[in-house]
């Protein structure tokens, strides 16, 4: 299998950090006229990322972070989520090829159709579900589900809600790299501005540590999806650095290669409500979406995502060059 472009451009990582492909990289880049924007307006296609259950960038993340719980002797992942977590579907699916249990605890927020099956496809992928309805009830719950998924003496490897530790963070980093290569090889122009939802951090904390190794000056924009938890530009790129620094310390040498403070920029003013909760905006960009650029995106993350896009370009506010937006949702 291909190996990833992160241990390409630094050989000292083969040894030490772990990899497990499960795509076929790269994700497809290709340009996106039909929605009218006034920027040049392209799309990285993650939807199909993924070589079976579930799809999209959170499959990027288990690159990095099952071959560690692995390293770890771990028996099981313990992470969090909302009822319709597409991360938590991911890691069940995924874990399950490569003989870890996966436990998953949930909080809840509206629940739609889209919800509802995503349900029904948990408690089909075999992981143990554990109903705690709120962040609170989660937290105060934490002791109890270590000891109930603890095996002997293996300890369950706790990963955060998105997988967005500084080891899944590199998921987005190596995005970013392959969006550098497909630039250097012509198939796209360099973007001013990368487009992300933001719902746990690590894809845009990712992508602007992946895009300062590439020396390109595009910056990340990212559209906050989730109000439960601290997710401003100072957080990101908090986190950004934190994957650098776990890239030193297993011997990577990326010389000055820190994302600055202009390298992210955050919109929280398509939230609406909160987490989960559409938005007639978002509503509005799934069906234009569908309709004329064919896209299947979905309420919570890519519609709010492309809805921010479509306004700030109509308001001006997207100027200095081409416009990328990455596609992250991955149904099957």
């Amino acid at each position: 299998m291909r190996p990833p472009l992160l241990h390409a451009r630094c050989p000292e990582l083969t040894g030490s950090l772990p990899f497990l492909r499960l795509g076929e990289a790269p994700t497809p880049v290709r340009p996106l006229p039909a929605l009218g924007t006034r920027a040049e307006l392209w799309i990285k296609d993650e939807s199909g990322y993924g070589n079976g259950g579930w799809g999209g960038n959170k499959v990027r993340k288990l690159e990095w972070l099952l071959p560690e719980a692995r390293r770890r002797g771990a028996r099981t992942i313990l992470t969090v989520g909302g009822l319709g977590t597409n991360w938590g579907l991911a890691a069940a699916c995924y874990a399950r090829e490569t003989g870890l249990g996966v436990a998953l605890g949930l909080i809840d927020h509206p629940v739609d159709e889209h919800v509802r099956a995503q349900l029904e496809r948990l408690r089909a992928s075999g992981a143990t579900l554990h109903f705690l309805h709120s962040k609170n009830r989660l937290i105060l719950a934490a002791p109890w589900l270590f000891a109930r998924h603890t095996r002997g003496r293996s300890l369950p490897y706790y990963l955060p809600a998105g997988g967005s530790s500084p080891l899944g963070t590199l998921g987005a980093v190596e995005i970013a790299l392959e969006l550098g290569a497909q630039v250097e090889a012509g198939t796209v122009p360099e973007p001013a501005w990368l487009v992300t939802p933001v719902g746990s951090g690590g894809t845009a904390a990712g992508l602007a540590l992946g895009l300062r190794l590439t020396g390109m000056r595009t910056r990340v924009l990212g559209v906050v999806v989730n109000d439960t938890l601290r997710l401003d530009r100072t957080a990101l790129l908090g986190l950004a650095r934190r994957s650098a620094a776990l890239l030193r310390a297993r011997g990577a040498d990326l010389g000055g290669a820190v994302p600055a403070p202009g390298s992210i920029r955050t919109e929280t003013a398509w939230l609406g409500d909160g987490y989960a909760h559409p938005t007639r905006a978002g509503d509005a960009a799934l069906a234009r979406a569908s309709a004329e650029a064919g896209l299947t995106l979905e309420r919570t993350y890519t519609a709010k995502a492309l809805a921010a896009l479509l306004a700030l370009d109509a308001a001006g506010r997207l100027e200095g060059g081409p416009v990328v937006f990455l596609h992250t949702h991955g149904p099957r």
